[in-house]
């Protein structure tokens, strides 16, 4: 199969990706979603530069204020009771192996529970623990990892039970118990979930469904971990998606976008009681190293800077009505979701099934012909389009998204999808 041409980017400017030949292609989804401070953002490049120029790494022989600096200021923001900070990884699925040796090394248990749809990591282990199976299939040694239990994710418009909205009661939440029975519960350490189900589909759950999962998870002696990835440091107008949600966790992974503009960078927030791990169980080579590290000081203070997130909270509301409005203009949107600069469209068939094909159209067109970057769920086997612009984007940029796929929906729309029956908004 020949591989598709593809723009080469030669620089970027906030939330625009300029090619060699001068083009310039407007990003809504902030690279990887790893560019919460668009491609250049000041701040982080000077800190970047200025730290380069003194130096790029320190060995472990020696210490280094600038850990100690980051530390003080992540802890700072962190989440009431998560006030020790473990970094040694620069990637997400590292950071959230580091979560799982946190949570068996405390309780003793082999056992993790994760969701169907959650996505956790590119490594072998974290592959294992992927709600999807086709993440797994190809890799028999994913097989042997306890992760032991998957149970159904709070995706309400395709619920696993067939409940209804208006009278569900949250009974994703509610069948666990049952799910457990070929599992026993004394063998799982922890559960892991992602507040918005990124990968997945960009499933918002319903608001009962994380007390719940809190109070599953206390009463049974189960360590709750947020994978915060995706949704940490602001991405859904919060600090930490799973406080506004009430999720309450034990741990915190965080990466992505902890280094602002992509500079690799991840860390593990936890209680102080958690921090159990020795330097030689689980540490990389450039965890901490200082680019990452000058980077992540800037990007905090960028993000927790006076009104910066009520500020993408009010731009996020108005993202979230004018792709409301598109879904009233154009037909097989089947529901528009999320929350802060987080947003997904799920594109529907005329009977309501997942429309793959048409999300990776819609992805294709935006790209080819209007310029306009996108991403689709699951590794476009997802039917949902994704529109995560950086959280520094201007009204009118979010605008000028909104205009470029307005366009595309139009130029990919079958004639015989019908209008949808009702399309959610979810803002926090």
């Amino acid at each position: 199969m020949a591989t598709p041409t593809v723009p080469i980017m030669e620089r970027g400017e906030g939330v625009w990706a300029v090619t060699e030949a001068g083009e310039r292609y407007l990003d809504a989804v902030s690279g990887t979603f790893n560019l919460p401070l668009g491609y250049s953002h000041p701040a982080v490049v000077d800190a970047v530069v200025a730290q380069a120029r003194r130096a790029m790494h320190v060995g472990s022989s020696m210490a280094s204020p600038l850990k100690e600096e980051f530390t003080r200021k992540l802890a700072a923001l962190a989440p009431a009771g998560l006030d020790a900070v473990w970094l040694r990884d620069i990637t997400g699925s590292t950071a959230v192996e580091c979560a799982v040796r946190i949570t068996q090394k405390a309780t003793g248990r082999p056992g993790v529970l994760t969701f169907f749809y959650g996505h956790h990591g590119q490594t072998l282990y974290t592959t294992g623990l992927a709600g999807p199976a086709f993440r797994r299939e190809a890799f028999p040694a994913t097989s042997s990892i306890p992760a032991a239990v998957r149970a159904p994710a709070p995706y309400c418009l395709r619920c696993f039970y067939d409940a209804q909205p208006a009278t569900c009661g949250v009974k994703c939440v509610d069948k666990i118990d049952e799910i457990l029975t070929y599992a026993a519960t004394s063998r799982i350490a922890c559960l892991i979930v992602e507040p918005v189900f990124g990968n997945g589909g960009n499933i918002v759950p319903p608001a009962a469904f994380f007390p719940k999962i809190r109070r599953f998870c206390s009463e049974r002696g189960i360590l709750l971990v947020a994978d915060e990835v995706q949704t940490g440091l602001g991405r859904t107008g919060h600090m930490f998606a799973s406080v506004a949600l009430g999720l309450d966790p034990d741990i915190i992974v965080l990466a992505k976008g902890l280094g602002g503009c992509g500079v690799p960078l991840a860390a593990v927030l936890m209680r102080g009681e958690l921090d159990v791990l020795e330097r030689h169980e689980h540490s990389f080579t450039s965890g901490a190293h200082l680019l990452g590290l000058a980077a992540g000081i800037a990007t905090l203070e960028v993000i927790s800077s006076p009104s910066f997130l009520a500020d993408v909270r009010r731009r996020g509301r108005l993202l979230g009505e004018r792709l409301r409005r598109l879904s009233h203009r154009h037909r097989g949107i089947g529901e528009v979701r999320g929350l802060g600069l987080m947003w997904g469209l799920e594109m529907v068939t005329v009977d309501g099934g997942r429309d793959v094909e048409r999300a990776n159209r819609i992805v294709e067109v935006a790209r080819d012909r209007h310029r306009l970057l996108l991403r689709t769920s699951q590794y476009g086997r997802g039917n949902v389009v994704k529109v995560r612009p950086a959280l520094v984007a201007s009204e009118a940029e979010l605008d000028e998204i909104v205009d470029r796929l307005d366009a595309v929906l139009g130029e990919t729309a079958e004639p015989s999808v019908p209008a949808p029956a009702h399309s959610r908004v979810l803002q926090a």
